[in-house]
């Protein structure tokens, strides 16, 4: 297990005491951190009232949406109208009428059996696959388990709980039944043996119980269904077995028709048997209802297993038979399938995924009594579906919880609190027109709970990115979750023929769509997009409908300075200058070493096609300009690594780990196409130069023993992230080295779609990625690249060790941030101009100048002029997120222009000027006379006071492990620094000195999905992607988590349970047992005796102790917990009680035995007995 550094909390003491400097960029900071940049001593700090405190923060999950991942069991109660979902990995998903939707976890994480409501008791029995039975209470926000019971020799296989009985059947593996009180969770001396229920002739043993259920006409008889066929029908009152009934065919399932004088079984053959109980030494029906029926009168032919059927009555129609699986063998190709048989008509219902589980939803509680089923709920892997049975198509009701987040994977995600409020209902009308039709015109049956909008009601909207290309935009206010706005970001590309495919310049073979970053600014509502087959399209959102051609644009982005292996060493150009704005310098080497491909070498071929005809786009967002990067002499373009657009400047900026590319999407006009190191210029820190190309004898020793030593904190920490340590040239921006013409034959066997190999990177550009797919390249092993890497999105990015050596190894350096904002960009600047600060993976900071046309009519004539200030800050670790704050420590906004329709009917509307919306603090002079810019790397975090560009504050945020994402958010009108560690710690640092305010080591990075999709937002708000399925909202806001409870729905209402019919005296005569069945006198410990302690355990639950542990260091914990322990104390002394009287019973009992036998023969004499 590895030790965490705890040094930070260090820090935070340095920083906070008295005795220190304000920040931990003094002295104090410099000698804890001699990597650190200290603030200048001389440096006068104006200080600056902080509003934000520790108190402010605390963090708890909120609410989880999607579909449940990997369910295994369904149930219902019929009575709430409740549904749960039991799923592998110990999850329970409770839901009830939108807005309610609940999720609870097992703490052993074993897989959910079988679910079991209490019917309107507001209470769940869980049966998990460590043979465990749980005992959930619903009547609180948040369930709890109340009881567990661990069965220590036998594992459960199937449970059944008669409605308003407190005696639970559970079945084991070993073919036995026992029974558990409910109340105390106890288990019952009465055993049923599986040798006591079969025939002592019986060699065999039946196999494990598949199935439990008592008669409906009478509860003092119990229905055993064992695996291999056998049916026992037991008398709980006589122990003994009333009938038992043989079939050759293993079972699957059973069901009682409600008269409880017939049962019906499906078997692994494909078959439905019909059973009377008059006589049952053979079915008196057989049907294999997909069977094929022979020409010669045999038995059809077999078919696959009916792994569940229902047998449901109604009063004025024929009984509906439902059943799943039963499909001939000979459909290999055919989806799986839900069978409803109603009369003579028979409809099969094709999924798209597997069945689970289904459940047929019934008018009544009582089994007893015509069931008048009116909907099926129909479990698959994934996903959830409802047919209504009222209608004869059996149409399938309109799901109105989000569980189609999955419908193609995620891969990345925003999130945006308090966002402007006209946005949900505009795009909520755009998308509505897209809705599918045919649903049920009934309301959706799943309608229990209750729910209120709560206190905080601002708007909230999470976008989710995906593999096909789509994009969805999602309603979150107020813990909920429904979609808006679907986009189909592929829609501007031609489609790919099947096989056109190889031949084409893609460089990822599967999902060349995926949507990698997303990029949306909401007061101007441009969206933009970067998908992994290296290219941007830029959206803008009109109401109308347009039918145009789609601009598109070519970039050429080259790193120019290549660690080149050529045969003859060739004179090398001197490094351009900052101020010369060059063209990307051409490759070097001799053209005979290029990639061949098809016979010729790929060049400026981007790797999709734009649609050329004009595209008809409906209202919403509608593609404006695709920018591609295109192939650079046999080199596929590198995947896009940060992305920023400012709609008040016009402009869209682009970087991976080439270059920078930043374009006038206004004017359709690419202004910048830069190496990195071009972007230095002079000013570069490393001063990398060109090096002498190495001799053709040298490259076969290199490739021979190419390997990549890795710093020892850098290993020691992919090992703790991820188990284990990936090859160092599993990578995201491959080095362009080429392959000599003996290694073409080899790259050419992998498929000419995917990218050559290339030279292992440093640690500056290394990626950390689960493995995909990997395959031997000489003697190497490399990942593929169709892993969709991206920094902090699919892979974690890695910093270089700050070693001279490893950055003379490699010059590759990765554009890893964008910030597009009013500045100052040099330190003799008098007043803010329009600036792009750009972060890259080596912790340089650099500061772009954007010269603009002066007024907004030139604005489409003139040219905008990018130019680098020179200004260049250093930090440790790739840069992750910029900021800038006024002089009072006020977040300010960068400038955007406000939305107009593009395609308005209205002239007016379209001649108008462009309104912008300039945050810089202009109007007044001491406002803005100087900012503070914040910068954030993956491992330390400093504010600069600008134009005087000095480090005013440092924190070093982690020295064993990295950040993975880091925003400034904005929580109670002030503003934070958030941060997500590797190593599962969730941060909050102050602004601007940087103070710690919140370190909890709260979410393990087990997944490179959490990694990728974790994103904070504004009052406290934070998601990421808890399963491919489900989407995890957590708040490290103290006051959302004191005002949670409110938000959440209620699982249970008081609702009255219906009456049960009248029977009438006939019935009541003739139809089934006169006496009442007594189950508590069969039962109980003073009839059945105790149970064996070794065979269950009994564990007493939290009993809804979850909700303390928020204010365990509070007095109202203290009470909480002192409140708590009274009540297990009351429960413990009432089962004293219980037991106390019990036992006095029996000793009653014995004493007034006793009594009769000592009258009965006292009169006798011995020889009499």
């Amino acid at each position: 297990m590895k030790k965490f550094n705890f040094r930070k909390v260090l820090d935070g003491l340095t920083a906070s005491s008295p005795g220190g400097s304000a920040g931990g960029g003094g002295a104090g900071g410099g000698s804890a951190h001699p990597g650190g940049t200290a603030g200048a001593a001389g440096t006068p700090r104006e200080e600056i009232q902080e509003t934000l405190t520790s108190d402010y923060f605390q963090i708890c999950k909120t609410v989880r949406h999607g579909f449940p991942y990997l369910p295994t069991a369904l149930a219902f109660d019929p009575v709430q109208k409740i549904l749960a979902i039991g799923t592998r990995t110990g999850a329970i998903r409770i839901l009830g009428r939108p807005g309610v939707d609940c999720y609870c976890q097992h703490e052993s994480g074993a897989a959910v059996l079988q679910l079991q409501f209490l019917i309107n008791e507001g209470a769940l029995v869980s049966a998990c696959a460590d043979d465990t039975l749980h005992l959930w209470n619903l009547r609180q926000k948040r369930p709890a388990i109340l009881h567990s019971l661990k069965f220590n020799r036998e594992r459960i296989t199937y449970c059944h709980l008669p409605f308003q009985s407190k005696w639970l059947y559970v079945g084991t593996e070993r073919g036995n039944t026992h029974i558990v009180n409910i109340e105390s969770f106890i288990l019952s001396g009465y055993v049923i043996m599986w040798n006591k229920a079969i025939e002592l002739s019986t060699k065999t043993h039946p196999g494990p119980v598949v199935h439990l259920s008592d008669s409906p006409r009478d509860e003092g008889k119990l229905l055993i269904g064992y695996e291999n066929g056998t049916v026992v029908f037991w008398d709980l009152r006589s122990k003994r077995a009333d009938l038992r009934a043989y079939y050759d065919e293993a079972i699957h399932s059973v069901a009682w028709h409600h008269e409880g004088k017939q049962f019906m079984c499906s078997h692994s053959d494909g078959s439905l048997t019909l059973w009377n109980l008059k006589s049952p030494n053979r079915p008196f029906q057989t049907t294999i209802p997909h069977g094929k029926i022979q020409r010669d009168g045999k038995k059809p032919e077999s078919c696959k297993p009916i792994l569940k059927v229902e047998y449901k009555t109604c009063k004025n129609s024929e009984p509906f038979v439902i059943f799943s699986g039963g499909l001939s063998y000979d459909k290999a190709c055919r989806r799986p399938s839900l069978t409803i048989m109603h009369g003579k008509a028979i409809t099969v219902l094709e999924m798209d995924h597997p069945i689970v589980d289904f459940l047929t939803l019934c008018e009544t509680p009582y089994p007893n009594e015509f069931q008048e089923p009116y909907a099926v709920v129909v479990l698959l892997e994934k996903d959830l579906i409802v047919v209504d049975l009222t209608q004869s198509n059996f149409p399938i009701f309109e799901n109105p919880y989000p569980i189609d987040i999955h419908e193609s994977p995620v891969t990345c995600t925003e999130y945006f609190a308090d966002c402007p409020p006209d946005l949900i209902p505009v795009l909520y009308s755009v998308g509505a027109k897209h809705k599918k039709q045919g649903y049920s015109n009934k309301e959706w049956p799943i309608s229990g709970g209750a729910w209120n909008l709560g206190a905080q009601t601002y708007p909230e909207i999470i976008i989710t990115g995906h593999a096909d290309g789509s994009v969805k935009f999602w309603d979150a206010s107020a813990i909920t979750l429904q979609m808006l706005y679907k986009l189909k970001t592929s829609k501007v590309f031609e489609k790919q023929k099947s096989g056109e495919g190889k031949a084409t310049a893609e460089i990822v073979e599967e999902d060349p769509f995926a949507v990698q970053m997303m990029y949306w600014c909401p007061e101007s509502r441009i969206f933009c997009v970067a998908g992994v087959s290296a290219y941007v399209v830029i959206y803008r959102f009109s109401k109308h409908e347009v039918n145009t051609e789609i601009a598109s644009l070519e970039v050429r982005l080259q790193y120019e300075v290549e660690d080149i292996i050529t045969p003859e060493p060739e004179i090398i150009p001197q490094f351009p200058d900052a101020s010369s704005q060059l063209p990307s310098l051409k490759s070097l080497s001799g053209s005979t070493n290029t990639v061949a491909c098809e016979g010729m070498m790929k060049d400026s071929i981007p790797c999709l096609s734009v649609k050329t005809r004009p595209v008809r786009m409906p209202p919403g967002y509608q593609a404006d300009l695709v920018i591609q990067l295109v192939w650079v002499d046999g080199e596929p373009p590198q995947q896009i690594t940060s992305l920023a657009v400012n709609s008040a400047y016009g402009l869209v900026a682009f970087g991976n780990c080439n270059g920078l590319a930043v374009v006038d999407f206004m004017q359709k006009t690419v202004l910048l196409s830069m190496g990195t190191l071009e972007l230095y210029g002079s000013s570069d820190p490393y001063q990398r130069q060109p090096r002498s190309p190495r001799k053709s004898k040298q490259f076969a020793a290199v490739k021979g023993s190419r390997k990549l030593s890795l710093p020892t904190d850098l290993k020691t920490d992919l090992d703790h992230v991820n188990g284990h340590c990936t090859s160092p040239t599993s990578q995201s921006c491959s080095s362009g080295k080429r392959l000599s013409s003996a290694d073409v034959s080899k790259a050419n066997r992998r498929g000419p779609g995917r990218p050559p190999f290339r030279k292992a990177q440093s640690a500056a550009c290394m990626e950390i990625s689960l493995p995909v797919t990997t395959e031997a390249v000489g003697d190497h092993k490399t990942e593929s690249t169709c892993a969709r890497p991206k920094n902090r999105e699919n892979s974690f990015s890695r910093s270089r060790s700050s070693s001279v050596s490893s950055i003379d190894r490699d010059s590759k350096e990765a554009i890893t941030a964008l910030y597009f904002m009013e500045s100052f960009a040099r330190k003799n600047d008098s007043a803010v101009s329009p600036c792009l600060w750009v972060g890259t993976g080596l912790g340089m900071v650099l500061i772009l100048s954007l010269n603009l046309p002066a007024s907004d009519d030139l604005r489409q004539s003139e040219p905008v002029m990018v130019s680098p200030s020179g200004t260049v800050l250093t930090l440790k670790g790739a840069v992750l997120t910029f900021a800038c704050l006024d002089c009072t420590g006020t977040l300010i906004h960068p400038p955007y222009e406000v939305w107009r329709d593009p395609h308005s009917a209205d002239d007016g509307e379209k001649t108008r000027k462009r309104k912008l919306v300039m945050h810089s603090p202009s109007s007044s002079q001491d406002m803005g006379d100087h900012q503070f810019a914040v910068i954030c790397s993956e491992k330390q975090a400093k504010v600069f006071s600008l134009p005087s560009q000095t480090c005013l504050y440092v924190h070093n945020i982690t020295e064993t492990s990295f950040l993975l994402q880091a925003d400034v958010v904005t929580l109670c009108n002030s503003v934070c620094l958030a941060c997500f560690c590797a190593n599962g710690h969730i941060m909050t640092l102050s602004l601007p000195s940087l103070r710690p305010l919140l370190d909890i080591n709260y979410l393990p990075v087990t997944d490179m999905r959490i990694a990728r999709t974790f994103c904070f937002s504004n009052e406290g708000q934070a998601l990421y992607l808890s399963s491919p399925t489900e989407i995890q909202r957590l708040t490290y806001s103290q006051e959302m988590c004191d005002n949670l409870q409110d938000m959440l729905g209620d699982l249970f209402t008081p609702v009255e349970t219906p009456e049960a019919q009248n029977r009438g005296f006939l019935k009541g005569l003739f139809g089934g047992s006169g006496q009442a069945f007594d189950r508590e006198e069969l039962f109980g410990e003073a009839t059945a005796g105790k149970a064996s302690r070794s065979l269950a355990q009994h564990i007493p639950g939290s009993g809804g102790i979850e909700g303390v542990r928020g204010a365990a260091g509070g007095v109202i914990g203290d009470l909480t917990r002192a409140r708590i322990a009274l009540d297990e104390r009351g429960q413990k002394l009432g089962e004293l009680d219980e037991r106390t009287a019990s036992m006095m019973a029996s000793a009653e009992a014995f004493s007034k035995h006793a009594h009769e036998v000592m009258l009965k023969y006292k009169d006798k004499k011995w020889y009499q007995f």
